[in-house]
């Protein structure tokens, strides 16, 4: 979950972006900034207080064909703020911007065994409709959930696992 930082530094860049019909591009440059920041190394040496700003700052700024000045400029204004360990939720907030306003939705489908071409589509087809919206589905295999699915979108988790309703099970049971 995005912290409401995140949220207002993904909400600023996403009406920067729709404003100039640059959305994909933005979505670019901040998987780059991620990117960088997601390595330990880099995110401990922009992180460090000992280091004043303006060093920290510089060594993203003078990179070599590391980022666009837009996405330098995102990336200044993140260690300025100190809030570099927040770039993934940045990331994912604009990605969540940037999929309700094109009416697109992000589903995540966990299986014990890897689904059939066949069966994601139908998954992703089936809950389009439901949802009246273009759904992008990714599929995670996992198997501690011993068979059905989990699939979550949005804020929303259906559970329809075998391991949860042997655990329901288990615990009227116990209440018996």
């Amino acid at each position: 979950m995005a912290t409401a930082a995140a949220k207002r530094y993904a909400r600023a860049v996403f009406e920067l972006a729709q404003q100039e019909g640059t959305v994909d591009e933005w979505a670019r440059r901040i998987a780059k900034v991620r990117e960088l920041f997601d390595d330990p190394e880099v995110a401990a040496v922009l992180s460090n207080p000992t280091i004043a700003i303006r060093e920290r700052e510089a060594l993203v700024a003078t990179a070599p064909k590391l980022f666009d000045e837009e996405a330098t400029n995102l990336a200044r204004l993140l260690i300025e703020s100190g809030r570099v360990d927040e770039a993934p939720e940045v990331d994912e907030e604009f990605q969540r911007l940037a999929d309700d306003a094109a009416g697109r939705v992000r589903a995540t489908v966990t299986t014990a065994v890897e689904l059939l071409s066949e069966d994601r589509e139908r998954v992703a087809r089936e809950l389009s409709k439901r949802l009246d919206k273009d759904v992008k589905l990714s599929v995670v295999v996992d198997p501690r959930i011993l068979g059905g699915m989990k699939l979550q979108y949005g804020d929303r988790i259906v559970d329809a696992s075998v391991a949860t309703r042997l655990e329901q099970l288990r615990r009227r049971l116990a209440a018996s």
